[in-house]
């Protein structure tokens, strides 16, 4: 439900003139959320994905960060973050661990 609530109060919040592209822009990013067919079992319920799925490691994660200062595609970036974040925090609510 945060996936979805959280990019929408970003695109309501500072990008009012276009807040409907922004928010589109920002839910598309969750197909980072494809990796997950790679893992054996698809789902596991108490699993964290950070630092589990191929798109939720250090690396992939230090891009999200920095395209979010290139402006053209800035709004994919923050999209990335704010699903790695709530991801994130999801893996420490669950599992009392910050990534895997």
């Amino acid at each position: 439900m945060l996936h979805i609530l959280v990019p929408l109060i970003i695109a309501l919040s500072f990008f009012r003139k276009r807040w409907k592209t922004a928010f589109v822009i920002m839910m598309a990013t969750m197909i980072i959320d494809a990796d997950h067919i790679l893992a054996n079992p698809i789902y596991q319920p108490n699993r964290c994905s950070i630092g589990f799925h191929p798109l939720h490691t250090i690396i992939p994660i230090t891009f999200y960060f920095l395209v979010c200062f290139i402006s053209k595609i800035r709004l994919i970036g923050i999209g990335l973050i704010i699903h790695i974040v709530l991801d994130s925090i999801d893996c420490q609510l669950t599992n009392g661990i910050w990534t895997t």
